[in-house]
């Protein structure tokens, strides 16, 4: 049964490019979002049980849609991908409950290699 995975990012080519990342025989049903509202309510769908999650984005930033998934209960797995690299910003996404933190630009290795690392493929 195919994985629900979001890819939620305000960039049209940032979500292509993770798309194009991911392991090619990887059993995902991917959903697209521009921004933590539509991410939100992806999440809400059950179209999100893993999150590539960026966290500048409008209407609701990558650390709120954190802060919602925290307090909403959801059990999902998200992994931020983002081009802030500040040590604070890691160190807030880790405490918000993210699995782990990838910078921008996203290549298909690195990606792979965090997913392996955690037995996701």
């Amino acid at each position: 049964m195919s994985i629900p995975l979001l890819i939620c990012d305000d960039s049209a080519m940032a979500r292509k490019q993770v798309k194009r990342s991911l392991p090619e025989d990887w059993d995902v049903a991917v959903t697209m979002a521009t921004n933590g509202v539509e991410g939100m309510e992806a999440i809400r769908a059950g179209q999100g049980e893993m999150v590539f999650l960026d966290l500048t984005m409008p209407e609701l930033d990558g650390y709120g849609v954190l802060q919602a998934i925290k307090e909403e209960g959801h059990k999902c797995i998200v992994i931020v991908i983002s081009a802030d690299i500040q040590p604070e910003a890691r160190e807030r996404v880790m405490a918000l409950g993210a699995l782990d933190f990838i910078k921008k630009p996203v290549d298909g290795k690195k990606l792979q290699d965090v997913l392996r690392k955690y037995g996701l493929i």
